[in-house]
């Protein structure tokens, strides 16, 4: 299962922990998505949409 937004192509981002004592360990920050019924060029789909763009209306949910 991809975790990624299918409108943004958003993914996971990928980086170090720092410790206090500056030791690094390998980390993932990953984008937040949702299961949404969205309304697309007139046709309601299922996608994974991140909630920055829910937020700010580039999709519309299907009612």
């Amino acid at each position: 299962m991809s975790q990624q937004c299918e409108v943004c192509d958003k993914k996971p981002q990928f980086g170090n922990n720092v410790s206090h004592a500056n030791n690094k360990t390998r980390r993932v920050w990953k984008p937040n998505l949702k299961k949404l019924r969205v309304v697309m060029k007139g046709s309601i789909k299922t996608m994974k949409i991140c909630t920055r763009c829910l937020k700010s209306g580039k999709v519309t949910k299907a009612s």
